[in-house]
């Protein structure tokens, strides 16, 4: 039975730019949202920018512009990102819409009725020189606890203590600089704490909702039965503010409450409209609908409690599951800006990486828990290299040629009863509910184990000994077709995560947009496919060192504590620099003839698939290989091997070639490296030898 199925993420803030650890989420749901869709359900996801609040209205006037244009701006740059990443949303709209305003003046409405509208005279800061009341963080002035400068109006950023506005010594507008002053106002407040809500989220937090840690914190935020903990939330602010006019308050703006339910509502009745769907269907209390939501652990509270009371009390259907995320830290440490790791995702994309490389990477280390995950660039350089482009890629790199030279770009039978095809075709179901329940580092583990399996069986065919053997064309047939179709299947598993390339495979081998059920079924006799093109690069490690610099900012010591950090890391520089110098003190010096360890690390030798080799017409030592290094273009060398070697022998062989020669500009065109072979400098043992590596090496692989 087809499920109906509608997703959320939480709402990006359109005052700055989505970073990687903002990815997480997104990656995390679209992933989760691909296999619904390849599963055959009914599957929508919407999200939206929130784009209301005194720091969008502040960064406009800054700008010079209003806040419709700064939203609209913004709206532009985050669509582009996500989409970048192939993040599939079916809707990505705004909070600043007539269909957000429209639910959150009917959920206001239902909730004053029921008696779950409180107006209380509240004594907040006021900056006289703008003339408005001061969000806590636009609040700044000395820590009341360990004294440090420039803290904010709700956490010291040195010593991370907690505290009131109104601790503050010295408080200052972060605004005007202005000595702020205390004035009463009134606000709006939900009753979190009225025994109706409070019965319904004791049942609601209980009842599976949430991961069990997540519904172990909750219960600390309800307190014990008969002890209740909750606060009531302040829904309003005061003019100025960018935002939506309460009906029945003039001068005063919804707050936070456009962050989460109704921004979701009004992205998702937008949809409808365009699509013909019934928004009732999904919101209505009695729902047979599901509704699931992707949020960080960090806002956890708003999205476990005041959310689903909210809609609870206002007539909705509340969420089915809640999945809370951990943080994203990067090699090991809070990202930041001064080690360039607090990496925009435009950066990312400038920097010439995949996209699709961080989407694999974020999934091998996801689990359905709210456990923090790290960003390592040397295990991401070496797990995508290995996994992708050594194991995945390489298996239709190293049998699609022969199809296309060999057998008219025509399929072999399958042969069903192969132990890899089985395996794969078995594990499917399984990987489907590893998928399902968001177990996505557990699944890339089963099928990179499949993925091995598959590539054994190549390695034990060897197509490209089969094509140097006269009368064994049916044997090379029927090991590429087996490939091909164990490639297929492994696509079919990976392709919630790797969506980009799954397409691309699609076209390369005319296939109609692949399905979970496809895990099931192979390609026919005779079915034809295209020319291959290589799929995906390797990680270059200098593009890491690009991206990391391209995101280092110079930031000034704004605290007593930056002062001391700062002090630290110079001292840490100078233990550095004499440690250096240490070493090259201790280091022996090369003889003459010898290069040094640095000298040699720098020559980059690859495993090369000879992909083509031909005669030079005119040259008499000269052969000119076509090689595979794993990367998006092979490599055109001129190798003096003729006297050794017939060209057609050498297709499909693996051999070692330097990969970071400069190109070097012959008589019969540019020579792009080097390949790595033997001979008697004497003369006394007559021939050339190419170098060969062990069984198991693949297109990529370094040689060190």
């Amino acid at each position: 039975m087809t499920r109906k199925i509608l997703v959320t993420s939480a709402l990006p803030y359109a005052n700055g730019a989505i970073h990687l650890g903002h990815l997480v989420e997104y990656i995390q749901t679209d992933i989760w949202v691909r296999f619904q869709k390849m599963s055959g359900n009914e599957c929508w996801y919407v999200c939206a920018d929130d784009t209301h609040g005194t720091p969008i209205m502040l960064r406009a006037e800054k700008e010079g512009i209003t806040p419709e244009q700064l939203i609209e701006r913004v709206h532009g740059e985050h669509f582009r990102d996500f989409s970048s990443f192939h993040v599939g949303f079916d809707n990505y709209y705004s909070t600043h819409s007539p269909e957000t305003r429209e639910c959150a003046n009917d959920i206001y409405g239902k909730l004053k009725a029921a008696g779950l509208i409180e107006v209380r005279t509240i004594e907040q800061y006021y900056d006289p020189v703008k003339q408005m009341f001061l969000p806590d963080r636009f609040i700044k002035g000395e820590c009341p606890k360990c004294h440090a400068k420039d803290q904010y109006g709700d956490n010291c950023e040195a010593c991370g203590a907690a505290y009131a506005p109104t601790d503050l010594i010295e408080p200052f507008s972060a605004v005007s600089g202005a000595k702020p002053e205390l004035r009463n106002s009134d606000h709006y407040f939900f009753k979190l704490s009225d025994p109706r809500c409070e019965s319904f989220l004791r049942q609601y937090t209980a009842s599976g909702v949430l991961q069990a840690e997540a519904a172990n914190k909750m219960q600390e935020w309800l307190g014990a039965p008969g002890d209740n903990k909750l606060s009531d939330w302040d829904i309003s602010r005061d003019a100025p503010y960018f935002g939506f006019e309460i009906p029945d308050a003039p001068g005063k703006y919804f707050y936070v409450w456009l962050d989460a339910p109704i921004g979701y509502m009004g992205s998702f009745k937008n949809l409808c409209a365009k699509k013909g769907l019934d928004f009732d269907e999904f919101f209505k209390k009695d729902s047979s609908t599901e509704l699931y939501h992707f949020i960080g652990k960090d806002i956890l509270y708003f999205h476990a409690l005041f959310w689903p009371a909210e809609l609870e009390q206002a007539g909705f259907r509340t969420p089915s599951k809640i999945f809370a995320h951990g943080f994203l830290t990067v090699d090991g440490a809070k990202m930041s800006k001064s080690r360039g790791t607090f990496i925009t995702a435009q950066s990312f994309i400038d920097n010439g990486l995949n996209p699709e490389w961080l989407r694999y990477y974020f999934a091998a280390k996801l689990s359905a828990t709210m456990e923090d995950i790290d960003l390592s660039f040397d295990d991401f350089t070496a797990r995508v290299n290995s996994d992708l482009v050594g194991k995945y890629v390489n298996i239709a790199s190293r049998s699609a040629g022969f199809i296309a030279k060999r057998f008219n770009g025509q399929l072999a039978p399958a042969d069903e009863t192969l132990p890899a095809i089985r395996a794969i075709r078995e594990a499917a179901p399984r990987i489907a509910e590893l998928y399902e329940a968001r177990e996505f580092g557990k699944a890339i583990r089963e099928i990179m184990a499949l993925t091995d399996g598959a590539n054994q069986y190549v390695d034990s065919v060897k197509p490209w000994e089969l094509a140097k053997q006269e009368g064994k064309d049916a044997e090379l047939h029927a090991a590429c077709s087996n490939a091909l179709n164990l490639f297929r299947l492994l696509t079919v598993l990976l392709k919630p995560i790797l969506p980009a390339v799954a397409e691309k495979i699609e076209a390369f081998m005319n296939l109609a947009p692949l399905t979970w059920a496809d895990s099931q079924t192979l390609l026919a006799a005779g079915h034809a496919i295209n020319a291959y093109n290589h799929l995906m690069t390797r990680v270059d490690p200098k593009q890491i060192e690009k991206l990391i610099e391209a995101n280092k900012q110079s930031l000034a010591p704004a605290t007593e504590a930056a002062t001391v950090d700062s002090k630290k890391a110079e001292k840490t520089a100078k233990a550095e620099k004499a440690g250096k110098a240490a070493d090259q003190k201790d280091a022996a010096p090369a003889a003459d003839g010898l290069c040094s360890i640095d000298d040699f690390m720098k020559i980059d030798l690859r495993i090369a698939l000879i992909a083509n080799a031909e005669h030079v017409e005119g040259a008499d030592k000269l052969v000119r290989l076509t090689l595979d290094i794993g990367e998006e273009k092979t490599r055109n060398v001129f190798a003096g091997i003729k006297a050794a070697y017939d060209p057609a022998q050498l297709i499909g062989r693996l051999t070692v070639m330097v990969a970071n020669l400069a190109p070097r500009k012959m008589k019969f065109g540019l020579s792009e490296g080097m390949v790595m072979a033997a001979s008697d400098p004497d003369g006394k043992t007559p021939g050339i030898y190419l170098l060969s590596p062990d069984s198991g090496a693949t297109p990529g692989m370094r040689v060190k």
